[in-house]
Formats: structure tokens, C-alpha cells, sequence
């Protein structure tokens, strides 16, 4: 007779729905724009960047150049962690995340640098909340591609259907929703007051 407990897995992404970090990642931007001379406004952060990946948004205000690109990306994971004390943990969420853990593998997949992530869980001592994190160094596609959920379902060796996922962003959420797994949005955690 098999008396193990079959462990079901719970995804969560990091920005907007674990930590409200719209003001770091703006302010690492701002930094990292600065030392090639464009101006970064904190209303256009908020209004168009929020939950896409910085090629897209970057794109945006035309900078392509892939060498430029690199660059403004590297310094803001440079400068990331000083701004960390403008992060809010979603405490709620923490605690559900505890009381998940007997029955649920927990891990964190996002978009973020791998560095970042790092930064933010040691800052506010969150390393060991997660049996496995899952970055942007991890996949060759980004959300709304959901090849970063289906790469932890296959870690795990758990099916969509025993999978659920905590998101907050449009592309976050349709990567869910095309992996195949439940999903549930964080609302209003990440909303300018």
C-alpha cells in the first residue's frame, strides 16, 4: 500500500503579485536610461510597461539596437537592488503560500533576471519559501508564452490539471491559461494608490 501524498504544485509569479516592484524596476530603468541619455517618465512606466518584457516596451520609444538593449538591461540588474526598499511584499499571498506547503510543491516562475530574483527573495528572507525558482534564464520564450509554467509542471512531474498559478499581468495570464493548469489573477496588490 502506498502511503506517500500525491503533492500537487502551486506557480507563482514574482512582479505584481508576490512583491509590488513597479517602483524598483521603474527606478532601475530610469538609471540605466540615464546613462544613455533618454529620459524615462514615471507616467509612461505605469501606463505602458508594466508586465512586459523591457524589449518590448523599450521598442516602444525605439530603442532595437540589440547591443544597446543588453547594456540597459545589465544595468538595471546592476541597480535593482538599491532600490529594493521601494518593494511591498503581498503578505496575504505569504501566508497562503504557508499553508499550501504540506499539500503543494511551491515555486516561483517569472520573467525577471535571475539576479533580481535573488535580490528581492534575501532581501525580505523569502529564499526558503520556494523548492525551486524558475527565471528568464530558464526559458528561450517569454510569457504569454507558457513555457516557463510548462518547464515547472515537468520539473515537478505534475499535470496542468493538479497545477494551479498565482498571476497579475495580461501576458502572465494567458501563458497560464495556455499551459493548461488553473489559474487564479491577484487583483489590486499592484494598483498605484
Amino acid at each position: 500500500m502506498n502511503t506517500s501524498i500525491v503533492k500537487n504544485l502551486a506557480l507563482f509569479d514574482l512582479d505584481g503579485t508576490l512583491f509590488d516592484t513597479n517602483e524598483v524596476n521603474y527606478r532601475a530603468y530610469q538609471k540605466a536610461l540615464a546613462h544613455f541619455g533618454f529620459k524615462f517618465e514615471r507616467e509612461y512606466w505605469y501606463r505602458n510597461c508594466i508586465g512586459r518584457h523591457y524589449k518590448d516596451f523599450l521598442a516602444d520609444i525605439d530603442i532595437t539596437d540589440e547591443k544597446i538593449l543588453k547594456e540597459i538591461h545589465r544595468l538595471k540588474k546592476q541597480c535593482y537592488g538599491e532600490f529594493l526598499p521601494y518593494a511591498k511584499e503581498n503578505l496575504h499571498l505569504f501566508k497562503l503560500i504557508a499553508l499550501m506547503k504540506p499539500c503543494y510543491h511551491i515555486a516561483l516562475v517569472t520573467t525577471a533576471s535571475r539576479q533580481n530574483v535573488e535580490d528581492i527573495l534575501q532581501t525580505f528572507n523569502r529564499t526558503e519559501t520556494f523548492d525551486s525558482i524558475f527565471t528568464q534564464e530558464d526559458v528561450s520564450k517569454m510569457k504569454p508564452d507558457p513555457e516557463c509554467y510548462l518547464k515547472a509542471m515537468d520539473y515537478f512531474k505534475v499535470e496542468p490539471t493538479n497545477t494551479i498559478i498565482f498571476e497579475d499581468s495580461e501576458a502572465g495570464l494567458l501563458a497560464a491559461e495556455r499551459s493548461g493548469a488553473f489559474y487564479y489573477k491577484v487583483f489590486k496588490f499592484n494598483e498605484r494608490s
